[in-house]
Order: structure tokens, then C-alpha cells, then sequence
């Protein structure tokens, strides 16, 4: 090997052991200027100068919300035994389902030719609005006047889980952050001690798509939600073990975040700084979580509007817990309850049995929880926002061609409807129409992507400039291949 090749290799060797070590030993470090210099809230994160909240993406325009609660009906009501009255649809009870409504359509269950199914349950006409509603749900009757009904909400999943995906993330698939996380990484925390998105389950099992639906996704841990309990400790291990004082807990806290500061510094992993965090946010609802998930407090008046009893795990106690954090300026609150599946195949499952059961135990509290606040001052601020992740057939369920033991509805994707009240809502109003039968949304279609861009709007966002960097792309809640628009005509 002559001089000039034992050159050659001997300055590429140091070329790369330079890069190399560049790399490995200054990467960090200017990542972490970066991520502090960025206008997102999780460089101040990373570089350990601001709690959640402190600095966000901040709002586009003037809001009419501050705060959102997700009444998430998992499994997903009929919506024509509820709020969809279609009277045509009872004339054809019990005849086999035209061909022309099974050609080219999709079904969860459905074979060969059901029966068409007419409404279970009686509707009429409720409040100034004249809104319908059926019998199921009477104490709901009272406010009808302060929601807006979307009755042409479409989705294009027809199982449970991406479908709730898609509702939640603006995804049917796995790995994107959920509403409740966007929200909160755009507009942070007001209340420091308590986190800025909360998740409450009631009816025995999370929803099929699991805690993936709360979760943060790509964006940084510290903004998925919390999952609370309305008994026992509001988190698993809040209370200090037997023998440990606050004190004590204290200097561990202080001796854990030196820890994780220097592997901060010799790794530079901004989620090593929201393990700090979230250990604070810990040591710091030793205290708040404990009184606002403390129903013990509520004069039992509120008990009694709600149907809650404390210590037991149920939609009527979330609802209140619900009211108890909006007041506390929790950002995001979503509850989820299980059980609305009605196929037929059980009891529970039937629309004239378990589904009746799902009606009772919702239709009280979520009708004290607009009272409530409504008689505090809390809802031109708050939105709620009522729901499953689609709707039912206007058909009878048939599995291998035999309908089930029960009376159930399958999957529908073509049309449900949802409700809203609060903060910038038209109150008193229904948007949108099915049509005669219920099968197919024909006016003002809303798609869960325009649902969202609805909400981000009324919390002071455009919700195409909402973003953030992941995989060469700004991603965005509304999904940046499918179109979505402001739903202009429910808001007041």
C-alpha cells in the first residue's frame, strides 16, 4: 500500500471517528436547544424550564370553550331508540329488508335477508325545540332545549375498536394521540395540581379499543390522559405506604428527579424530564385529587340530582366527578361507559332488556350534569359532547341467516347521532337528517374529522394550524389525508 492510500484511509478514519463522535457527544445537547427554542410546550418540557400549560401552541382566535367533557356511550346506542324517529320505519316492522338496502353494503354480523325493525320504544315531542325523544330516557327530556342533536353523524368503520379510533384520534389505527391529548397539548393546564386530561370509566370494562384511546400518541407522555377511579384512591399507590410520611416521600421525589436530571443530561430523552414531571404531578394530587374526587363533600341534594352514591364505581358518580373537576379547571374530562352493544345475542345485549338497563343508568346523571352546570355558570364555557362510535341498522339482527334470541340492531356506519351542549353550541337545535328509515344520512353529513375541527374551532383553534412534527410531517387531529370542515351550522 503506497503513501498516498495509507493517507486516504487514515483521513477517513478520523473523518468518521470525528463524525461519530460529534454525533454521540454533541447531538444532545443541540437537540435540547432546539427543543427549547421550538414553539412547541414540550421543548420547555425537555428543557426543564416549565410545567405543563406554561407554554403552549397557544389559540388562533378568541375561544367560546375552555374545557371539554366526552361522554363517551361505548358500544354505540340505536340511535332509533332514542332520538331518531322514523315512523316509516314502523310500518315496515317485521318484513324482510329490501335488496336494494343490502346490495353492496358491509355488515359487522348480518347475513342472507333480515327483518326490518321498527323503534322498541314510543317517541314524542319534548321541550320549546319540539326535539324527539323517546321514553327511555324521561329525566333527559327536560334539557332538550340546551343541546343541539347531530342526527347525519357518518363514520367509515363498522367495528368497535377502529371505530373508536376514529372518533378519538381521527385514525382507525393504532399509535395517533387522542382528542383529549391534542387539547391539552394546545392549550395546557390551568390547574397545576391536577392533570389536564382525565379519564373516567364506569359499566365494568374499558371501551374494546382499550386505553390506546386516551392515550398521547406520538405526542410527549405528559399529555395522555389520566385514568381516575370514583372509589377507593382517585390513582393506584396516590396514598403513601404504612410508614411513609410526607417527608419521606419528599426527599425520594427530590433524590429521583437528581437522578433522572443526570440521565437527562448524559441521554438528553425529553421523556426522561415528563417522568420528573409526572412524578410532581403525583406528590402534588396527594393532596387536590383526593378533595375533588372527594363526592363526600357534595351536600346530598347533589346526590340526589346526580343518583350518586359514594364509593361505588358508576356513570352517575363520574358525572358528578365530572362537574367537580370542570369547576377545577381539569381541560379535558372523558368518560367512557360500557355496555351499549345491543346485537340480540343476550339479555344484556337486547334492546328490550340490557339497553333499556344502559338508558337508566345514564339518562339522570348526564341530565344533572347540564343542570349542574348550567346553575353554576359552567357551561357557556364547557362543552359536552355526547355519543358512540356509530350507529345501529334499521334491521334486525340475523347471524348465518337467523335472527338472535333477543331483539339487537348490528353495526352502522351510515348514520347515529350525537348531541351537544355548551360553549358556542346552537342550543335547542337539530342538524341534519337521516333518511325515511333511518339508514342513511342524506343532509348535512358530519364526519368524526369534522366533528373534531368543530370542537378545536370552538376552543379557539384552526384546527389545520394545531400540528406537530412527527415522521416528516406536521400531523394534525384531523387527519392530514382526509378532508374535514367546520360544521358552521350548530354553532350559535
Amino acid at each position: 500500500m503506497n503513501m498516498r492510500s495509507t493517507e486516504r484511509l487514515q483521513h477517513d478514519y478520523l473523518q468518521n471517528v470525528t463524525r461519530r463522535h460529534f454525533l454521540r457527544n454533541c447531538s444532545t445537547r443541540l437537540g435540547g436547544l432546539w427543543l427549547a427554542l421550538r414553539d412547541h410546550p414540550q421543548g420547555a418540557v425537555a428543557a426543564g424550564t416549565a410545567p405543563l400549560g406554561s407554554q403552549t401552541p397557544g389559540r388562533h382566535f378568541p375561544p367560546r370553550a375552555k374545557r371539554v367533557i366526552f361522554l363517551h356511550m361505548a358500544g354505540a346506542p340505536s340511535q332509533l331508540e332514542l332520538f331518531d324517529y322514523k315512523p316509516d320505519l314502523m310500518k315496515l316492522d317485521g318484513q324482510p329488508c329490501p335488496q336494494s338496502f343490502l346490495d353492496g353494503k358491509r355488515f359487522a354480523f348480518i347475513q342472507g335477508v333480515p327483518n326490518m325493525l321498527g323503534s322498541q320504544f314510543p317517541f314524542e315531542q319534548v321541550g320549546e325545540s319540539g326535539q324527539w325523544v323517546s321514553d327511555q330516557l324521561p329525566h333527559f327530556k327536560r334539557v332538550v332545549d340546551e343541546v343541539c342533536f347531530v342526527k347525519s353523524m357518518t363514520t367509515d368503520q363498522f367495528n368497535h375498536a377502529p371505530a373508536q379510533f376514529l372518533l378519538h384520534t381521527g385514525y382507525q389505527n393504532l399509535g395517533y394521540p387522542s382528542f383529549g391529548s391534542w387539547v391539552t397539548y394546545g392549550l395546557g393546564s390551568e390547574n397545576q395540581n391536577l392533570p389536564g386530561f382525565i379519564v373516567l370509566v364506569s359499566g365494568g370494562k374499558v371501551p374494546s379499543a382499550g386505553k390506546s384511546v386516551w392515550s398521547s400518541g406520538f405526542l410527549p407522555s405528559v399529555y395522555q390522559g389520566v385514568q381516575c377511579r370514583s372509589k377507593g384512591d382517585p390513582v393506584l399507590y396516590l396514598s403513601n405506604p404504612p410508614g411513609i410520611s410526607p417527608t419521606i416521600r419528599r426527599r425520594a421525589l427530590d433524590a429521583l428527579s437528581k437522578i433522572n436530571q443526570e440521565t437527562y443530561q448524559q441521554i438528553g430523552d425529553p421523556e426522561t424530564l415528563t417522568r420528573i414531571s409526572q412524578y410532581e404531578m403525583a406528590f402534588r394530587m396527594q393532596t387536590s385529587a383526593t378533595e375533588a374526587f372527594d363526592l363526600r363533600a357534595e351536600p346530598q341534594h347533589i346526590h340526589d340530582l346526580y343518583g350518586a352514591e359514594p364509593g361505588k364505581e358508576s356513570f352517575a358518580n363520574n358525572c358528578l366527578l365530572a362537574r367537580r373537576l370542570a369547576e377545577r379547571d381539569v381541560r379535558f374530562i372523558q368518560l367512557f361507559h360500557w355496555g351499549w352493544d345491543s346485537h340480540g345475542a343476550n339479555a344484556n345485549e337486547a334492546l328490550n332488556v340490557g339497553f333499556k338497563q344502559r338508558c337508566r343508568e345514564v339518562d339522570r346523571p348526564m341530565t344533572a350534569l347540564l343542570t349542574d352546570l348550567g346553575q353554576r355558570g359552567l357551561l357557556d364555557d364547557t362543552l359536552v359532547v355526547w355519543g358512540g362510535e356509530f350507529g345501529r341498522t334499521p334491521m334486525r339482527e340475523n347471524r348465518l341467516g337467523v335472527e338472535m334470541a333477543f331483539v339487537g340492531r348490528d353495526h352502522h356506519p351510515g348514520a347515529f347521532t350525537i348531541w351537544l351542549a355548551g360553549g358556542g353550541i346552537k342550543a335547542g337545535f337539530s342538524f341534519g337528517r337521516t333518511d325515511e328509515i333511518g339508514y342513511d344520512a342524506i343532509e348535512n353529513q358530519v364526519s368524526p374529522h369534522d366533528l373534531h375541527a368543530t370542537l378545536l374551532h370552538l376552543l379557539g383553534f384552526d384546527h389545520k394550524r394545531l400540528t406537530y412534527a412527527f415522521q416528516g410531517l406536521n400531523q394534525r387531529l384531523t387527519n392530514i389525508t382526509k378532508p374535514s370542515r367546520v360544521v358552521d351550522g350548530i354553532l350559535a
